[in-house]
């Protein structure tokens, strides 16, 4: 069985220790070496610092867990991994934008036994930490047991019309295949809620959804460590996150649409449609 109080702790630590690495880089960013992994697709000597420092807590205390980390890559094994983004906004970051974050989750694979040991019916995130250090916002969710933003407990937005929301995303940066799908939801969006904001760290714009900053949230394209801390902190604050193409039980392919229980269902209908068929 998993202890989640304990595995939550180790995330805490192991996400502080990699922020306090970012934010002391973050006073001479002029000076980090920068890599080039694609086309707009970042890495610095703090990424990796970082990454390094998470990966040494996670796999000293937790060595029978599989480790998935943006970095380095990994395998999932056991039965649980962890997902580690160390720097998620590196953009962000290396432009001096104070909106970057650490996150991390443990993802419990189908047939674990929970903390009462009931056995998982499909993969699910369990544990969860996204550490914004700019701010000293700290959001850590456990499964079953709920989501707080630092010491207070936090949930959704209880908006119930897409027309007076105000909804999160991500622009098309890395992968363009996808621009001549996303491009028509966000014209649609644009008209049909309060305002659409892109802030360029996908863990805190699912934060930002469970605590009722955006009424909802989609994006095409990204990685399973952008999305694992996020979807257990949106469920555990009453939301509903959902992989877009219907392929996996939490969005670990990247495509994601999540929200409070009202707004979900709306802005997926408002989305589906633009999916290429036969991709759903």
């Amino acid at each position: 069985m998993l202890n989640l109080s304990e595995l939550l702790e180790t995330a805490l630590n192991a996400a502080r220790e990699g922020a306090a690495i970012l934010q002391a880089y973050a006073h001479q960013r002029a000076d980090l070496v920068i890599d080039h992994k694609g086309r707009n697709d970042l890495v610095s000597q703090a990424d990796r610092e970082s990454e390094a420092a998470i990966i040494e807590i996670l796999a000293g205390q937790t060595p029978e867990f599989g480790i998935v980390a943006e970095e380095t890559g990994g395998e999932r094994r056991g039965i649980a991994t962890w997902y580690i983004d160390p720097l998620d906004g590196t953009t962000n970051y290396l432009h001096g934008i104070p909106h970057w974050a650490v996150s991390i989750a443990l993802v419990a694979h189908a047939g674990t036994p929970d903390e009462v040991g009931v056995a998982l019916k499909a993969e699910t995130p369990v544990v969860a930490v996204v550490y914004d250090p700019s701010k000293e916002e700290l959001f850590t969710a456990m499964h079953g047991v709920g989501a707080w933003l630092n010491e207070h407990r936090i949930s959704c937005s209880r908006s119930t019309s897409l027309q007076e929301s105000l909804l999160g995303t991500g622009l098309p940066f890395r992968d363009f295949s996808f621009t001549d799908q996303y491009l028509p939801m966000l014209a649609d969006a644009i008209h049909a809620s309060r305002g659409v904001r892109r802030v360029g760290a996908a863990s805190l714009d699912m934060a930002w959804v469970a605590c009722g900053r955006f009424d909802g949230y989609w994006e095409l394209g990204l990685a399973p460590w952008d999305l694992a801390a996020g979807t257990l902190l949106v469920r555990e604050a009453g939301g509903i996150v959902e992989d877009m193409l219907g392929k996996q039980a939490w969005p670990r392919d990247g495509n994601v649409v999540a929200g409070n229980r009202h707004i979900q269902p709306q802005l997926f209908d408002m989305v589906r449609p633009h999916l290429k068929p036969g991709s759903a």
